[in-house]
């Protein structure tokens, strides 16, 4: 029996609110944003172009000397196109772990954001999927792979929508 995934909502929405951040900062070509009264400079997101893009780039995280030493042990992580195009989503069975990001007539998901959030909970095996234990993996490896400013960023954000 899986635990209630009570503040999924809140996750979500605090992580639209960054995605918009990091949207808005990409369109007016100025990565310096102001930032709950702090001057911040965001660091570029990565786009990818395919799942298969998504799999060279989940493949380098999953690589990195800081990811291995923070959580020894990782298994692959493969990458699918789905064909939904409503939500990216991790996926574990007896045969492995994955990622599905919907291809094709959107893109959405195919940010590294996105990507990173479905690669924490491949890194974070706690119940429920979007609780305590999650929030700070995603935060913490959004540090290590993007940047301190970006996890900054999602604590405080966490923090705003009510997620602990």
């Amino acid at each position: 029996m899986s635990v209630r995934d009570t503040q999924r909502g809140k996750v979500y929405a605090a992580e639209e609110f960054v995605r918009t951040l990091f949207d808005r900062a990409h369109e007016h070509g100025n990565r310096v944003v102001e930032f709950f009264g702090t001057q911040l400079t965001l660091p570029p997101e990565g786009r990818f172009a395919s799942s298969v893009s998504v799999q060279r780039y989940v493949d380098d995280v999953l690589a990195m000397a800081a990811v291995g030493e923070r959580w020894p042990g990782i298994r692959p992580l493969a990458v699918r196109a789905r064909r939904g195009v409503t939500a990216a989503h991790y996926e574990r069975d007896a045969d492995g772990a994955g990622i599905a990001v919907p291809e094709g007539r959107t893109t959405w998901a195919l940010r590294e954001l996105v990507v990173l959030h479905e690669v924490a909970h491949h890194l974070c095996d706690a119940e429920p999927p979007h609780g305590r234990e999650f929030v700070a993996t995603f935060c913490e490896l959004a540090g290590v792979v993007m940047g301190p400013e970006v996890e900054h960023v999602l604590r405080v954000v966490y923090a705003k929508e009510g997620v602990r």
